[in-house]
């Protein structure tokens, strides 16, 4: 792995998590919320994985958080994430799927949702909280440890309201390109998604991404 240095710097399998899933916002009901801090965010209690073959996003910012959110049985839970966002990204050959176990009678049931193939996705403010990712990445003019409030290359802290410190340890760049991503997340939230040759799918069975 390269040194952490500004510039081109390009890191391989490197943990950062920036692959947007529709699903989040139009199956699992991920809500907006606005500010920095927000004490009200819940996830659902299901991760779903998403794999894309290029991701390239321009005004980029990272840092850690906590989303709550409750099990499938109504418990309460904390998930910790770091949360990408963006104010702008292209994807290309997106995957998304999501699945719902025990469902009576049918059993597991699988969501899968594909865009991009063609033309790619877009999206503007973007906000992805992630808990793990593989993905070669590259860099441009990146700043490593700033505080997550001066973060300003990216659009701010205002994602999916998740509980993360201003201070505490935040990158960002002026631009990232992540190329055969797969990644697990809990939630995403953007402004705007152009989701070119959308197509959705159900199915009985475990059916995901990778």
């Amino acid at each position: 792995m390269e040194s952490q240095v500004r510039g081109g710097t390009r890191w391989k399998r490197f943990a950062v998590v920036m692959v947007p899933s529709v699903a989040a916002t139009a199956c699992i009901g991920v809500a907006l919320a606005q500010g920095a801090l927000a004490a009200s965010f819940s996830v659902s209690g299901q991760s779903f994985k998403v794999t894309t073959d290029e991701l390239v996003g321009t005004g980029f910012s990272q840092y850690g958080a906590l989303d709550e959110g409750y099990t499938l049985t109504g418990k309460k839970t904390v998930h910790p994430v770091a949360v990408s966002a963006f104010k702008s990204a292209t994807i290309k050959n997106m995957c998304q799927s999501v699945v719902t176990p025990n469902i009576p009678v049918l059993g597991n049931v699988s969501l899968m949702l594909r865009a991009g193939q063609g033309e790619p996705v877009e999206a503007k403010n973007l906000y992805i909280d992630v808990a793990d990712l593989n993905a070669d990445a590259t860099f441009t003019n990146i700043d490593i440890g700033v505080a997550a409030k001066d973060a300003s290359k990216g659009p701010g802290m205002k994602g999916g309201g998740e509980q993360a410190n201003p201070y505490g340890f935040a990158q960002q760049a002026e631009k990232a390109v992540l190329k055969d991503v797969k990644q697990t997340a809990w939630a995403t939230t953007a402004g705007t998604f152009k989701l070119s040759g959308l197509k959705m799918s159900l199915s009985t069975g475990v059916k995901e991404c990778y």
